[in-house]
């Protein structure tokens, strides 16, 4: 490993500590590479813990949610196995959407989306070769309407005029809905990288490692507890123009050409993903912990 464990951090500083609901033991698989962001969450972490800079040293609070709503309103601690990269020393988190999922003035949107605290536009996550890893898992009690499109993982250009990545589930605006059902990774011009069946009750295991300098993009891919595989590339994507990562939900409304602005939304909405195994790695010399 190449940073202290946030875990041991907050007790010597004596940050509160309380333990979420339980998560099955097992050994972490190792990270073999240089830890840029780590957006995993420690074993005992509070709820309350993500909604102000003063205790959040992993995501920024600010960014991006409903505007009359605290983190320790949008996230719950899931119970079951711990994600390939958790083990026992973190724990695995849920985003989630309700009605009070608006951004600023976005009415068309419901999106709760996790930045790294020291992400910038210009930052190291996005320069030389970086390889994000993610890890999912589907909720019953919050599945998503794949009638809708997702946005889960992505990485919005600084200008903000498009993904660069993105990580996507659901019926795609203006495409055929036969995959509806699946995982897409989409470059910025909405090409298929790659895609995979939501799998209902394991974890999905993902790794994408961006290559600034020859603008190419490899995929790695596992199913529960076993190791990552390349799946796709190395391809030639435009990676360019700096950015931001960003992890969530991101739901699109449907029947609207002005999808950030307006379209419909079902009431009472009660959606989530739950994430595990976060974190940003630096891949120099072809490193990618699998």
């Amino acid at each position: 490993m190449y940073t202290r464990s946030l875990t041991a951090i907050l007790l010597t500083t004596g940050t509160a500590l309380a333990a979420p609901a339980t998560v099955a033991a097992r050994q972490a698989a190792d990270i073999t590479c240089p830890i840029v962001f780590d957006g995993r969450i420690p074993t005992g972490t509070e709820l309350t813990y993500f909604d102000t800079y003063a205790t959040n040293q992993i995501y920024n609070p600010d960014y991006v949610k409903g505007n009359d709503i605290k983190w320790s309103e949008i996230l719950k601690f899931p119970t079951g196995e711990a994600a390939r990269f958790d083990g026992t020393d973190h724990v695995p988190v849920e985003v989630t959407l309700s009605d009070k999922s608006i951004f600023q003035k976005q009415n068309g949107f419901r999106r709760a989306g996790l930045q790294f605290l020291k992400d910038a536009a210009d930052g190291p996550g996005t320069t030389g070769v970086k390889t994000l890893h993610w890890s999912v898992k589907q909720d019953a009690a919050r599945p998503l309407n794949l009638t809708h499109e997702y946005l889960n993982v992505w990485h919005e250009a600084a200008d903000y005029s498009s993904n660069q990545i993105q990580f996507q589930a659901g019926q795609i605006i203006g495409k055929s809905a036969a995959d509806k059902n699946n995982f897409k990774i989409l470059d910025r011009s909405g090409k298929s990288l790659y895609s995979v069946a939501i799998d209902k009750t394991q974890w999905q295991n993902f790794a994408v490692k961006l290559d600034y300098p020859k603008n190419q993009v490899q995929i790695y891919y596992s199913v529960g507890q076993a190791a990552l595989k390349s799946v796709a590339g190395p391809t030639s994507v435009n990676i360019a123009g700096g950015g931001q990562f960003q992890l969530g939900l991101l739901k699109k409304p449907t029947g609207s050409n002005d999808v950030v602005n307006s379209g419909y939304q079902s009431k009472n909405l009660n959606e989530g993903q739950i994430y595990g195994g976060v974190f940003l790695e630096d891949s120099a010399d072809g490193c990618v912990s699998l």
